[in-house]
């Protein structure tokens, strides 16, 4: 076997031979446990923000019930009932710390090592949901059945800290992974690592950069004075004992009169810090933990971007485009599990109709959704005028339109009472209005 090397090399720099230093590098792994996992979480701010900061996003706006209303009242009830929203941001954040977590799903079974059938639940059939760390719902072996709908997944889970352990059956848990393993053999529980696993070294760093500034300010101005012989007479006792009254006098006098009185033979200076480049020494390490974290430093640091044309608005789009993937390329499929027990919780069956979509992370200001508003209607008027489409079907389109985008709050409501055709209530209406007049006449009438 003949071993190669793609590795560029100079013989006269040295270059990618022996006498390269940085030849002699490597990767390492020193994996975390779970006490310095807990240790940065609970004591570094960065660290705290890199784990919570992305599971808040994926869940703050939370998702759009697309059905008939009652439906979606109905399902949004449920949610509420079960705090869905809050536990799936508590079950991913704690993904995110220590590799992995749950969602347990309960029925009220007796035994929860049965398999749930989603067609089997009824109107009230979901009781409650909880939220298990890796730590506290252990994984068990593998399922390695390529024909079982949970390929991949532990073929129990066992709920620890219980005298009496219990067996859970898959389908009652939801999963949440942390930063995968890509090899299987590695992640032989099938959880994932901590985030702050590959940004370990970004978060030290910038925490020692802060931490060696902050020591700095104590020597910002160190006063510095020459005392003749000074060495040769600290060998007595008795002079390091006058040598200390002498300079707490001499410093006392020099806070009393802002003068510092010396003897004539000694002399005084200042030495003071230049604090001017550590700023952007300090920024540098906070960017570079931004940077692993793939958390925009406007987000993780609340820091104004620089530029006179910088807004920061491109960083934060591009960061809740990779949030809304994450929605739906990791969390939808997760949720899918639960979602099937929770619509039919909810509304006694599961609609083919009935789905959400993830509600969107960029919130327009007052102005913006104005504007658009207006671009709105002058194109609804634009199409109306061509007359390509029916009036009662563009009537349909454009009020769907707008109660879908909030653009008139009460809308639907306001539709319902009123009728959601166009004219559909005038003939009753005028009926009304020529009643009234009618009656109205007769009393004029009675009254002459």
């Amino acid at each position: 076997m003949t071993l190669t090397s793609d590795t560029l090399m100079n013989l006269t720099s040295g270059l990618g031979t022996i006498r390269d230093k940085s030849t002699g590098g490597m990767f390492v792994l020193p994996l975390l446990d779970k006490g310095q996992v807990d240790n940065a979480y609970r004591g570094d701010w960065i660290a705290r923000k890199i784990v919570d900061v992305p599971a808040f996003d994926e869940t703050r706006e939370w998702r759009d019930w697309q059905a008939d209303k009652p439906q979606i009242e109905k399902i949004e009830a449920e949610e509420a009932r079960l705090s869905v929203q809050r536990k799936v941001m508590q079950a991913r954040k704690l993904a995110r710390l220590y590799g992995g977590a749950v969602l347990f799903i309960g029925t009220g079974d007796r035994d929860p090592m049965a398999e749930i059938r989603p067609d089997g639940i009824k109107a009230g059939g979901l009781k409650y949901l909880h939220v298990f760390s890796r730590h506290e719902m252990i994984a068990g072996e593998l399922d390695q059945d390529p024909l079982s709908p949970f390929y991949g997944e532990p073929i129990k889970y066992t709920l620890a800290g219980r005298q009496d352990m219990v067996d859970i059956h898959p389908s009652r848990v939801v999963r949440f992974v942390g930063a995968e393993i890509p090899d299987r053999a590695v992640a032989y529980d099938s959880w994932g690592d901590t985030v702050l696993q590959a940004v370990y070294d970004a978060v030290m760093q910038a925490g020692s950069a802060a931490a060696a500034i902050a020591a700095m300010l104590q020597e910002a101005k160190v006063d510095i004075v020459r005392v003749p012989e000074f060495m040769e007479s600290l060998a007595t006792e008795e002079y390091r004992s006058r040598l200390l009254q002498r300079f707490s006098l001499a410093n006392t006098g020099k806070s009393i009169t802002n003068t510092l009185l010396l003897d004539k033979e000694e002399e005084w200076s200042s030495k003071q810090i230049s604090f001017a480049t550590l700023p952007d020494v300090l920024n540098t390490y906070l960017q570079i933990a931004s940077g692993a974290a793939d958390i925009p430093a406007t987000r993780l640091l609340g820091q104004t971007p620089g530029g006179l044309q910088s807004t920061g608005q491109s960083d934060i789009r591009n960061y809740y485009d990779r949030i809304s993937a994450g929605q739906n390329l990791e969390l939808r499929p997760a949720l899918s599990r639960l979602d099937e027990i929770l619509i039919r919780s909810a509304l006694g069956s599961k609609p083919d109709a009935v789905h959400y979509t993830w509600a969107p992370l960029w919130q327009m200001t007052e102005v913006e959704k104005a504007e658009v508003a207006q671009k709105k209607a002058k194109a609804v008027k634009d199409i109306a005028d061509t007359g390509l489409i029916p009036d009662q079907a563009f009537a349909r389109g454009v009020q769907n339109m707008f109660v879908e985008d909030g653009t008139f709050p009460g809308l639907d409501a306001a539709l319902e009472e009123f009728g959601d055709e166009p004219g559909e209530n005038d003939a009753e209406a005028k009926a009304e209005a020529a009643r009234l007049n009618a009656e109205l006449e007769r009393q004029q009438a009675a009254e002459e």
